[in-house]
């Protein structure tokens, strides 16, 4: 039995399944507020190893004396949505 946690890749997958399932419109009241909630945990869970990347890479930063680091603007722009 594997007890390692789901990857980046794995947890985006599955939010990306969850998505489609939603969108299909096929899925009941409560079967949608259940997918809904399950998508809020992965998506935490995306975050969280986003924000852990991200302390990686300032860490690696750090030691090469290169303190500067601009994070990047996730936010659509309006030309681009």
């Amino acid at each position: 039995m594997n007890t390692e946690p789901p990857n980046f890749e794995e947890l985006m997958q599955q939010l990306e399944t969850l998505v489609a399932s939603m969108e299909s419109g096929e899925l009941s009241l409560e079967d949608s507020l259940q997918a809904y909630e399950k998508g809020v945990r992965l998506t935490r869970l995306c975050q969280q190893q986003l924000t852990q990347a991200e302390q990686r890479v300032l860490s690696l930063q750090e030691q090469k004396g290169q303190a500067h680091f601009e994070p990047l603007n996730l936010k659509p722009e309006a030309g681009n949505i």
